[in-house]
């Protein structure tokens, strides 16, 4: 890492095009003593957004009402974001601090997915980023969604068809079977 010049401290194209293909992400916050909760976010192909090159934003809809996350951010604005994405075996790690926001309705509209639970967030979580970087592949094991895997799935579904059907012919071809001599 220090090789390539240490943390960056920016959003460039590649984190952009990486946040945007993602559809869940780990949050690991701490309370005000310093005891880590970490929690699995997830929503809509790109739900994570990018404000500028150091804010970065999410709907946060209602859950399962622990506030455990929140509870911690309103003592320790310290907070984590672990991204993955498996099929290329790529994580992420941003460091920075962040806070809920409840009452910015431009805000909220601006993180809003209109098509996911009504499209209306309680609050954003915005996330001031002060550093990231791209870990290693080491011990990531590809991992794809159905989605993912349905183009490969179509073919294999294609080819199995096409040789059942040469099966077939090829079996009328033949004459009828006859009993074996005994």
């Amino acid at each position: 890492m220090e090789r390539q010049g240490g943390f960056r401290d920016r959003v460039d194209s590649m984190l952009e095009e990486f946040l945007a293909e993602r559809e869940s992400f780990y949050l690991g916050t701490a309370s005000a003593d310093g005891r880590p909760y970490i929690q699995h976010r997830g929503g809509p192909r790109g739900f994570l957004k990018v404000l500028d090159e150091r804010t970065l934003a999410f709907a946060d809809y209602g859950g399962n009402k622990q506030y455990i996350s929140l509870g911690n951010l309103s003592e320790n604005d310290r907070a984590f974001l672990f991204l993955m994405d498996y099929p290329n075996r790529t994580r992420i790690k941003i460091w920075g601090r962040a806070e809920a926001v409840e009452d910015d309705p431009a805000l909220l509209a601006r993180v809003a997915d209109p098509g996911y639970r009504d499209g209306k967030p309680e609050r954003a979580i915005v996330f001031h980023l002060e550093a990231w970087d791209v870990n290693c592949q080491q011990h990531i094991q590809p991992r794809y969604t159905a989605e993912e895997l349905e183009p490969a799935l179509e073919g294999l579904r294609t080819e199995i068809a096409e040789l059942r059907a040469e099966n077939a012919r090829l079996r009328a071809l033949l004459p009828e079977a006859q009993p074996l001599a005994g």
